[in-house]
């Protein structure tokens, strides 16, 4: 971590000679010849596929509830499905960051390879994990309540009628961005050597992220935020209006991390300047 750390008088750490890991390589061939690597893609794969399972059988269980039910308050209602989204990225996050980092999300993965967090390799391996995981995950869903799973829509995420492609679109951008934006804040190695003194459980914020954004979201798209999720219901569902809006649902979130990468890599932790040379005339300041 840091080289030389000091405590100031308040109690924290300024890494003046904070060392930033080494960027991923571009092209790592030698990931395909370790153990670890097809270890993080199962975990991605897993991951993903129960946070697919969990999460649409609370929508569908959710308008199964309130069908024909006169009560507005029947049902988990949309704060029920944000806390199901929210606390399973929670626990997923938790079980997983040791192993492949917890992303269960490509628009992350997309994120921490343009921060060179990730090789080109495994981000696309991780992609490729995530999507199939997402598959089987509403593919279990549908097995189990296919009679439900049909008429309440399959938990697929679309266009809500008396919205613009405009809305939807940036909402989604918008939305993705909080989340990686939350990832890289969460998951900062420099924070870390600053901040000791502040504990942080990592999926912790991240799965606040993804509940408040569902909050704020769900009656614009139903909340994709996440490329791989969008895509496992809409393959399950087969419907035209899922397959019409998917590209909302790829577009939006792969445009919002890339923003989010940039803003942390290159405002807050002032990536442009480093490569450079610092605008400063005092490298310690």
């Amino acid at each position: 971590m840091a080289k030389d750390t000091e405590v100031t008088e308040a109690g924290s750490f300024s890494a003046k000679d904070y060392q930033d890991p080494p960027p991923a390589p571009l092209i790592d061939a030698k990931e395909l010849t370790k153990w670890s690597f097809y270890r993080a893609l199962i975990a991605e794969f897993i991951a993903t596929m129960l946070f697919l399972y969990i999460t649409v059988l609370t929508v569908i269980g959710y308008k199964s509830q309130i069908d024909g039910n006169a009560d507005p308050c029947g049902g988990v209602g949309i704060l029920g499905i944000a806390w199901a989204f929210g606390g399973m990225i929670f626990v997923l996050v938790y079980c997983t960051a040791g192993i492949s980092g917890g992303h269960i999300n490509p628009a992350v993965t997309f994120g921490l390879f343009l921060a060179r967090k990730v090789s080109l390799i495994r981000a696309v391996m991780y992609m490729v994990a995530q999507c199939l995981g997402a598959i089987c995950g509403v593919g279990l869903v549908k097995a189990f309540q296919k009679s439900y799973y049909t008429k309440y829509e399959g938990g697929a995420n679309v266009l809500a009628d008396g919205y613009s492609t405009g809305t939807g679109l940036g909402a989604e951008i918008i939305g993705t961005f909080v989340l990686v934006y939350t990832v890289f804040s969460a998951t900062d190695p420099k924070r870390s050597a600053r901040d000791s003194h502040v504990p942080v459980l990592a999926p912790l914020p991240i799965g606040f992220a993804v509940f408040m954004v569902h909050l704020a979201t769900i009656p614009i798209t139903g909340t994709g935020i996440n490329p791989a999720r969008s895509l496992g219901a809409a393959v399950i569902y087969n419907n035209k209006k899922a397959w019409d809006d998917q590209w909302i649902f790829w577009v939006g979130p792969f445009i919002g991390a890339a923003i989010a990468a940039f803003y942390h890599q290159f405002i807050l932790r002032a990536g442009a300047v480093k490569a450079l040379g610092s605008f400063r005339s005092n490298p310690n300041v």
